[in-house]
């Protein structure tokens, strides 16, 4: 069922052009005067740097679609709706609008989404099997796209982060998509792969170029997408928590940082330096070393997404309880948790200095 030369040549397609194309959109970036500037407190670099890097992406992906064509009842309105989302997040690098402006962009790509007939249906609920949402359905899915959308968002704070997360994401869905033989999941994602690996060589630390909202923007929209055309219509237990699970990480971060911000009183839309990354930073972990944590546990969440997809109750019900460890470990690791609520981190001390005893 799926030709894996041409995918092969899909992949190579997206990130060949995606690095070839990044240093020309760096240049344009930087005469539109989409560039980030250091602020002497949210922001890590000394220097100004080219945003709206997510154009190359969209570009590489483009490329490596227009290579394979893959065929989609809906492909028209998800190509309209990737088009709506990548001007709203040029128009925000170039000119930062207001926060409001570019939710209503959200929201217009995902209701031309809807409009289609694109929508989430049906729930699959423990103990209640599989629950249809009928109209509700569509409300659902506004808010599923919007809020993929924004968690990419959030959690581009350093260099590579975005894009490495979003990578990691994408191969747990493609090797969801492979098991569950769903050819346009599987194109999908080769093509979104290939773009993001040819990104990360001009974005990976120290990054040339950020792909700032228009990236962000488009992979959460992509993942929000490919969730739906795959991961919602599956009928098996706990499917309706899997593509959150895939991108564990930046959900759990963009959560955190809504609660911090609503008892502070700011508004939800307020930057600060809270997030786990800069926390791993305020922890003394280095640039690098940050980015490869956050990597590490997307690549756990995305391990255990593959693996609840196909497993039966049960079983789903022990991978949760390790995904709730994993999720109080990297809170304890990201000094989020006081150090008197730190039992996993406390155990871990415990148990090396017994070893150092015993030795």
């Amino acid at each position: 069922m799926f030709n894996v030369v041409e995918l092969s040549i899909a992949f190579c397609i997206s990130t060949v052009t995606t690095l070839l194309v990044t240093p020309l959109i760096k240049k344009l970036a930087f005469k539109l005067n989409a560039v980030d500037k250091p602020d002497g407190n949210r922001k890590m670099h000394s220097d100004a740097r080219a945003s709206m890097g997510g154009l190359a992406i969209f570009m590489g992906a483009a490329a490596g679609f227009l290579y394979l064509q893959p065929y989609e009842a809906h492909m028209n309105a998800i190509i309209l709706g990737a088009i709506i989302m990548i001007i709203t997040g040029m128009i925000d690098d170039i000119y930062s609008i207001k926060p409001l402006y570019k939710l209503a962009g959200q929201i217009a790509a995902a209701v031309v989404v809807v409009s289609s007939g694109l929508i989430i249906e049906k729930l699959t609920i423990p103990f209640m099997g599989t629950v249809y949402i009928d109209h509700f359905g569509i409300i659902l899915t506004i808010l599923w796209i919007v809020a993929a959308s924004n968690v990419i968002n959030f959690i581009d704070g350093l260099d590579g982060l975005a894009a490495g997360v979003s990578g990691i994401g994408l191969i747990s869905m493609l090797i969801m998509g492979i098991m569950d033989a769903r050819l346009i999941v599987v194109s999908l994602c080769v093509i979104l792969i290939g773009s993001c690996v040819g990104f990360l060589y001009h974005n990976f630390y120290p990054a040339k170029i950020f792909m700032g909202d228009t990236g962000a923007l488009f992979l959460g929209y992509s993942i929000a997408i490919i969730s739906m055309l795959g991961l919602f219509k599956n009928v098996a237990f706990f499917s309706f928590i899997i593509p959150i699970i895939v991108i564990a990480i930046p959900v759990f971060d963009t959560i955190l940082a809504i609660f911090r911000r609503i008892l502070n009183r700011q508004s939800v839309a307020t930057a600060d330096r809270k997030h786990i990354h800069y926390q791993l930073l305020a922890m003394g972990y280095s640039h690098r070393s940050a980015v490869l944590i956050i990597y590490a546990f997307s690549a756990f969440f995305g391990s255990m997404a593959i693996i609840f997809n196909s497993t039966r109750l049960l079983n789903s019900l022990v991978i949760f309880f390790f995904i709730i460890l994993a999720i109080q470990l990297i809170s304890e690791l990201a000094g989020i948790t006081s150090e008197k609520r730190q039992p996993l981190l406390n155990s871990l001390k415990k148990l090396s200095y017994w070893t150092k005893i015993q030795k």
